[in-house]
This record gives structure tokens, C-alpha cells and sequence, in this order.
């Protein structure tokens, strides 16, 4: 009965032993991944410090470069995990519009909204304190999905997360071309 005992143990030993190994080069691989819900937002300078971008990795068998303002930050295949890049300072509020560069279909994916990608999806998901001060973003790299957002993520320090923001109309341009409007129409009752 000893022997017995002694050899379940072992063997359940070793299928432990296997069990956290295959954990442990699960985990290895893993990289963040923004939160659903986050998708077709726009990333948002958020002070006057430097935007400071790092890579995250990617599980993507595409090669994808992140490009802001057609300036390359990052490639998902050539950029070891971890890089980290000094995109400079911006005016806060300013939206930073990425583009995923797709180079095995010739295909590029932005930021923000569906109606800026050509298949009238959003590719990108972009959330706010992901860490303390720090964005994630994650996008997605295939025309009409599958949208899982594992291609390529990233991180920005001074950065939020919002809604592509509409400027609101000068109330004084608006007043001034009522007027202007009210003139015409006075102008074309005389004649």
C-alpha cells in the first residue's frame, strides 16, 4: 500500500509540474490587450509632458507598423517587447490619430472612429488607465475582423481616452452670419 501511495504521488507530482509549465510559457507570451468597450475611441494628450510610447507585443502572423503623423513608432515583428519611444510633447487635448500600416495587404487601420478605416469598422480599442497615467491601445490588423485586437498593443504615458470631439461653432461667427444671412435676404426683397 506504500508503493502504491508513493507512486500516485509521483505521478501527480509530475502532471503538476507539467501543468505549470505549460502555465508558465502561456503567461511568457501574454501581453495586455485593451477592454472591450473601448473600441472607436480616440487618444487624447492629456498634459504638457512628453507622450512616451511603449510597445507591448502582438500575436499577429501579419507585420504591422504603428505610424503617428506617417512617422514610424514601432513594428510588431522587428520592436523587441518592452522598446519605448519619446513621441515628443503636445497641446493638451490634442487627438493623436495612429495608424496600424498592414504591410502584408497593403491595408491601414486608425484610431477613432469606423469611418476613418476603409472597411467602416473600428480596429482600435483605446483605454484610459489602463495603468496609472498610462493608455493601453490595441489594435486590430484584418479588413472586416476578426477583431479579437491581439495585432499590435501599446501604452502612452500623457494620454487619455475619449470621444473623437466635434469643435463646437464661435457663437459670435454663428451671430455674424445671421446677420450677414438677414442682409441678403433684405438686399434680394428690394431689388
Amino acid at each position: 500500500m506504500n508503493a502504491m501511495a508513493t507512486m500516485v504521488r509521483n505521478t501527480l507530482g509530475r502532471a503538476a509540474i507539467g501543468t505549470a509549465l505549460v502555465l508558465l510559457a502561456m503567461t511568457a507570451h501574454a501581453f495586455p490587450i485593451a477592454a472591450p468597450g473601448t473600441e472607436g475611441l480616440s487618444v487624447i494628450v492629456s498634459g504638457t509632458n512628453h507622450v512616451m510610447a511603449t510597445y507591448e507585443g502582438n500575436s499577429a502572423a501579419y507585420s504591422d507598423d504603428l505610424l503617428l503623423n506617417g512617422s514610424l513608432i514601432f513594428n510588431n515583428h522587428a520592436t523587441p517587447v518592452g522598446t519605448t519611444v519619446d513621441l515628443g510633447s503636445f497641446t493638451p487635448g490634442t487627438e493623436l490619430i495612429f495608424q496600424l500600416y498592414v504591410n502584408n495587404t497593403g491595408d491601414g487601420f486608425y484610431t477613432g472612429p469606423a469611418s476613418r478605416n476603409p472597411d467602416s469598422h473600428t480596429h482600435a480599442r483605446v483605454q484610459a488607465d489602463w495603468l496609472p497615467g498610462t493608455t493601453l491601445v490595441s489594435f486590430e490588423d484584418l479588413y472586416n475582423g476578426p477583431f479579437n485586437f491581439n495585432d499590435l498593443s501599446f501604452s502612452f504615458t500623457n494620454t487619455t481616452s475619449g470621444p473623437v470631439s466635434v469643435p463646437e461653432p464661435n457663437p459670435l461667427v454663428l451671430m455674424l452670419a445671421g446677420i450677414g444671412l438677414v442682409g441678403l435676404m433684405a438686399r434680394s426683397r428690394r431689388a
